[in-house]
């Protein structure tokens, strides 16, 4: 780009955000949509396939029974305390270890990548693809142009593509009468 002021180069990528970063939002929540059910699908499928399931029943059965225990000590605890004014309750209940809300949150992470490689493959997903190559095409006419008119016509011709009109005609725009 030869000698195109920084006040241009910042309206044109203030332009092409405008055009594009709704279209682009509006994909991304279509794709999140289709990220978080399919998401919520695979990773019961996933433990399965890598035999977390076991595991994690288990962890659900332990836990269980470590919850009861807990209410069964503080049950007990608040009971003697009561019982007795001079006790005082000075425990905490803390748990450092790895609990079934780790493995799960893990198996969520683990699935969320293997959707997100699944979900480009889906409609949405390469539309979402095709509109973020096309705004970076657009920056990189902006980058690699110095006249208005090349780029004006770049641009307009780039985005034509997608429903996007970069020239307006505004010589069919009504007058305003004051």
């Amino acid at each position: 780009m030869s000698n195109m002021p920084k006040y241009k180069v910042e309206h044109y990528e203030s332009k092409i955000r405008r055009h594009f970063d709704p279209l682009i939002e509006e994909q991304e929540l279509l794709v999140k949509q289709f990220k978080t059910e399919a998401t919520k699908r695979i990773v019961g499928k996933l433990s399965k396939k890598m035999g977390a399931d076991k595991i994690l029943d288990a962890f659900k059965k332990a836990e269980e029974q470590m919850k009861k225990a807990q209410q069964d000590a503080m049950t007990f605890f608040k009971k003697k305390a009561k019982q007795d004014e001079k006790k005082t309750l000075t425990y905490s209940m803390r748990n450092d270890d790895i609990s079934l809300k780790h493995c799960e949150e893990q198996l969520q992470e683990w699935a969320k990548s293997l959707v997100d490689r699944e979900l480009r493959r889906r409609p949405e997903g390469e539309q979402l693809a095709q509109l973020e190559a096309v705004k970076q095409r657009a920056m990189d006419i902006v980058y690699e142009n110095g006249d208005d008119k090349a780029i004006a016509t770049a641009l307009d011709n780039c985005t034509k593509k997608i429903g996007i009109t970069w020239v307006v005609d505004t010589s069919k725009i009504k007058q305003i009468s004051a």
